[in-house]
């Protein structure tokens, strides 16, 4: 089982701050997570879409798409904040 969180715009988005789910079947990493999570469609599809400004955090460390997953991890999907 996987703890995910959604942040922000995200969270609006999406319906859901979090959602704890069986890590589907051949996924292993960020990247398989996110495009598994975008063949629900609708806001899903669009707001993880390949280049929307979304980054990913594996148990509260910055992830990459290859970072790799593992039962019992918290996933969280946030958009990039900026400032000064």
């Amino acid at each position: 089982m996987i703890h995910v969180l959604y942040f922000a715009r995200l969270k609006e988005s999406l319906g859901k701050d979090a959602e704890r789910l069986e890590l589907p079947a051949g996924v292993s990493d960020v990247a398989g997570l996110t495009a598994w999570l975008r063949t629900r469609g609708g806001a899903w599809e669009h707001e993880l879409a390949p280049g929307r400004p979304v980054r990913a955090a594996v148990n509260q460390d910055m992830a990459k798409g290859e970072t790799p997953l593992r039962d019992g991890d918290e996933i969280a999907f946030f958009p990039p904040v900026t400032g000064g």
